[in-house]
């Protein structure tokens, strides 16, 4: 099954690239960059939203789940785009927003069963949003008050009812018929809430994943991740029939383990959130390797993509070749945001901001050339490029020591790695591992640090001369 050891790189196709000088990417310019990907050596793309919206949530609020925005092409053109791209023996995942529509679906006026609604004048509990206040709304058609797990023009649909199943399976099924591989299922723990709506408790310690502050007050027992839920999951899996779907989960690992009856990856949030601190990163890794499914690895690691600050922000730009080899040495799937491969930051974001939520930092323009634009577009474009005379595409393609040409590298090179993972003891600043014949140790410090026993390195984010050098990564032949 070609995902369960895949590269998967997430095109967030609004600033990819441009075709049309509108400013804002779009599916011909995905398809022309196609042979960056070929290049780098990624199994899949995955496609974050390309549906009709009104962008309330940047995407995430789909007004019509088998259309195409105009802003990003037509039915014809994602055809083209999927032939290039299997052409190239990459395959296109599909992001799939099964918990919610937008308030401006056709659903939501035409089919008001097909929502959750309180049933009373007011909120029904004291459930939150995400994105902050209550997850209830008075309806504009004075309908009641309806649910929503994240904004307000976000509307929940009722996967009790099972017209909503069938609804959405038949919008799995159009993709499929268009030539999909898969799916990666947006919120899939908001997809079943409590039948008797019963208040979620205060939150009696931290959840183990971040969380908005004043949605980590309560401890959200009732208002996600029903015990029920994996009845509904199970539709999905019947929808998409032997093509991959891949769990947004944002649980800890313990919790995921039951998606996996239908799912077939789940990301491993505690690795995103692990920081780069020796401890946290080994209990991260602990528990994705937790996630199998049919004696295989479940996990799909990340970290970084369009939700969150970027990687070389995150944890410092010293560090991103060591990043690399950790997200590429791990068994299983590897998920790469856009830009992570020739390290980008974040940006200032919008001015006013596109994305209420704050995530306009991580979502600026992918950066190919040193031109203003940074190659992303001939016109204006939607967010400002960030900083493309410092690191773009050109510059370090024809590079041997750039970070571009590390991800190809270490690419090429997982294809020859165990299948199996074993932490191993260490200096406190390293992290090690052995993956069958090879032995992987990243060094979290400033400082240079003893490497375990080794045989000979096949590959060194810095000159390797014996001891670790400060941020460096090594791959050598396990002792």
């Amino acid at each position: 099954m070609w995902w369960r050891d895949a590269v998967v790189y997430q095109v967030y196709p609004r600033s990819f690239q441009d075709s049309d000088g509108d400013g804002v990417g779009d599916l011909r310019g995905i398809e022309r960059r196609l042979d960056h990907l070929s290049w780098l050596g990624v199994d899949a793309v995955w496609l974050s939203p390309i549906y009709p919206s009104p962008l309330a949530d940047m995407g995430y609020d789909v007004s019509d789940f088998t259309g195409i925005d105009p802003v990003y092409g037509t039915h014809d053109d994602f055809d083209s785009l999927r032939e290039a791209a299997h052409r190239r023996g990459i395959r296109l995942v599909m992001d799939l927003v099964p918990c919610h529509t937008s308030i401006e679906h056709p659903w939501f006026r035409d089919h008001p069963e097909r929502y959750i609604w309180s049933g009373r004048d007011g909120p029904r509990n004291n459930w939150l949003a995400t994105f902050g206040g209550s997850a209830w709304t008075p309806d504009p058609m004075n309908r009641g008050w309806y649910m929503h797990s994240f904004y307000p023009e976000q509307p929940d649909l009722n996967w009790r009812n099972p017209e909503v199943a069938r609804a959405m399976g038949d919008v799995v099924r159009f993709w499929l018929a268009r030539g999909a591989d898969g799916f990666r299922v947006d919120a899939l723990d908001r997809l079943v809430k409590d039948a008797e709506f019963r208040d979620d408790p205060p939150a009696r310690e931290p959840f183990p994943l971040p969380l908005p502050a004043e949605y980590a007050q309560l401890e959200h027992r009732h208002s996600v991740n029903s015990p029920d839920i994996h009845a509904a999951v199970a539709k999905l899996r019947a929808a998409a029939g032997e093509h991959p779907l891949i769990g947004e989960v944002y649980l800890p690992a313990a919790e995921v383990v039951p998606y996996l009856q239908s799912v077939d990856l789940a990301f491993c949030f505690e690795l995103l959130h692990a920081g780069w601190e020796r401890q946290r990163l080994r209990e991260a890794i602990d528990a994705g390797l937790s996630l199998e499914r049919d004696g295989a690895p479940a996990a799909a690691w990340v970290l970084s993509n369009h939700d969150f600050i970027r990687l070389a922000t995150r944890i410092g730009e010293e560090n991103a070749r060591a990043a690399a080899v950790l997200l590429l040495t791990l068994p299983g799937a590897a998920f790469a945001y856009q830009g992570e491969e020739i390290g980008m930051v974040d940006g200032p974001g919008g001015d006013p901001p596109f994305d209420r939520a704050g995530r306009d930092v991580a979502r600026h323009p992918m950066q190919w050339d040193a031109t203003p634009s940074g190659g992303f577009t001939d016109g204006d474009p939607w967010l400002p490029a960030v900083d493309p005379r410092v690191r773009n595409v050109a510059s370090q393609h024809d590079d041997e020591s750039s970070l571009l040409r590390l991800y190809r590298d270490l690419i090429a090179l997982r294809r020859t790695l165990g299948p199996d993972l074993e932490l191993i003891d260490s200096d406190l600043g390293v992290l090690a591992y052995r993956r069958g014949r090879h032995l992987v140790a990243i060094n979290l410090t400033p400082e240079e640090r003893p490497a375990p026993g080794h045989g000979e390195v096949v590959l060194a984010t810095h000159e390797h001369v014996g001891g670790l050098a400060p941020h460096a990564a090594i791959v050598a032949a396990a002792d």
